[in-house]
């Protein structure tokens, strides 16, 4: 269905405001005092080589020894250096989240780091990219676990299990060096578990370069949200005794042998002599040959009821959700499908591949409610619709006019 992942999601990238240009007082000001989420801190080797440096400083004042201060001067020089290199390696830098919405649920997805090197002769070597996608709620706030400071033991473990279910990190590694002027894309295989809305951030920044002695991070803080569609199923179609025509045979825009002329297109062997468009093939010199639009023999509206006490089973309520979503678009590629709706919305016409993208939006947000609809009262036409009832305390069974029409 490729298709339909020409559409970009829901949101916008948030990218951080520009960054002021170089300056020294800036510099020495953002050492003194660094923006949020800058952090350079010692490893454990930088820990030790500054322990060291304490040592070695305390016995050459103690001992006046020309070759212990020499000693010392070297080893900060080295902890200079590495933070001098280090900022070296990142200015330049630019960085991007890249993602190409809508998701589908148990499918594979890629989230892409896409880097660009603007130095003109100094490589850039070590980076990583800390990456964080987090579901959110169908109104936008993001889900966390809550706990309070009273809460026992098992209490705050199970909410540290429950905010590290919600959030998944991951870190990706720049491998190679960046040559100058040059580009990488780094990519990360993510498969959605569940439909919703999904956060994806990138976090923060980071270098060991060039010796390992400081972590240097910087606060990336890009931000994008993406639909997740509900994940397709697989059921099983039943015959139906007998479907309603439509009157008079509705056109739709593909090809067919109706009346209507849609397209010209050169001629090919098996073409039918009676279809060639004489007086076109003798102004361009080619045989061309005439296409009609189809006429759509029979169609369906399909109507989603989303009653909290007919579908009292969350787990059953997905698999109607991924279920109305896959007999929409097995619907669609067939031409059958005439219009979607709802509970009481009013019926949407499905004419294209954005008007079906429109729906598994919606699907993908969608939640049981608590208003019931009487059962008469139908926002579609009354015949030829689809409608979904639960079966067994499990399965779904799709009904047209009364009569089965497929379940799982």
């Amino acid at each position: 269905m490729t298709a339909m992942t020409e559409k970009y999601g829901t949101g916008s990238p948030r990218r951080p405001r520009p960054r002021a240009p170089f300056t020294w007082n800036r510099l020495l000001w953002a050492i003194v005092y660094p923006q949020r989420g800058d952090t350079m801190r010692p490893t454990m080797p930088g820990g030790v080589l500054v322990g060291l440096s304490l040592g070695i400083g305390t016995a050459a004042y103690n001992s006046s020894s020309n070759i212990l201060f020499i000693t010392l001067s070297l080893l900060l020089a080295c902890l200079i250096l590495s933070g001098l290199l280090s900022w070296i390696n990142l200015r330049g830098v630019s960085w991007d989240l890249v993602l190409a919405p809508p998701l589908r649920a148990g499918h594979d997805a890629v989230v892409a780091i896409e880097l660009r090197n603007a130095k003109s002769f100094l490589p850039t070597y070590g980076l990583w990219f800390e990456v964080a996608v987090r579901a959110l709620d169908p109104t936008g706030a993001a889900l966390r676990a809550e706990s309070t400071v009273t809460a026992r033991g098992k209490d705050v473990r199970a909410a540290l299990a429950e905010a590290d279910r919600l959030e998944t990190t991951r870190r990706l590694a720049l491998s190679n060096r960046l040559d100058p002027q040059g580009q990488a894309r780094l990519e990360w295989i993510y498969k959605p578990t569940q439909r919703g809305l999904l956060r994806v951030r990138l976090l923060s920044v980071g270098s060991l370069f060039p010796f390992g002695f400081l972590r240097k991070e910087i606060g990336a803080n890009l931000i994008t949200d993406v639909i997740v569609w509900p994940a397709p199923v697989s059921y099983q179609k039943h015959p139906v005794a007998a479907v309603r025509r439509i009157s008079g045979g509705e056109r739709v825009p593909r090809v067919g042998v109706s009346g209507d002329l849609l397209a010209l297109r050169r001629y090919t062997m098996g073409d039918s002599h009676r279809l060639i468009h004489w007086k076109a093939s003798a102004r361009t010199g080619q045989l061309l040959v005439q296409q009609f639009t189809a006429e759509n023999a029979e169609g369906y509206a399909l109507w989603l009821r989303t009653d909290a006490g007919v579908w009292p089973r969350p787990d059953q309520f997905e698999l109607l959700v991924g279920f109305a979503g896959t007999l929409a678009e097995d619907l669609f590629r067939g031409g059958r499908l005439l219009s979607v709706a709802i509970d009481g919305e009013p019926p949407a016409p499905i004419r294209r591949v954005h008007d079906l993208e429109l729906f598994l939006d919606k699907l993908a947000t969608l939640r049981p409610t608590a208003e019931t609809l009487p059962g008469g009262d139908t926002p579609v036409a009354k015949r030829n619709v689809l409608t979904f009832l639960p079966d067994g305390q499990r399965g779904i069974a799709a009904h047209v006019d009364g009569q089965r029409a497929a379940a799982v």
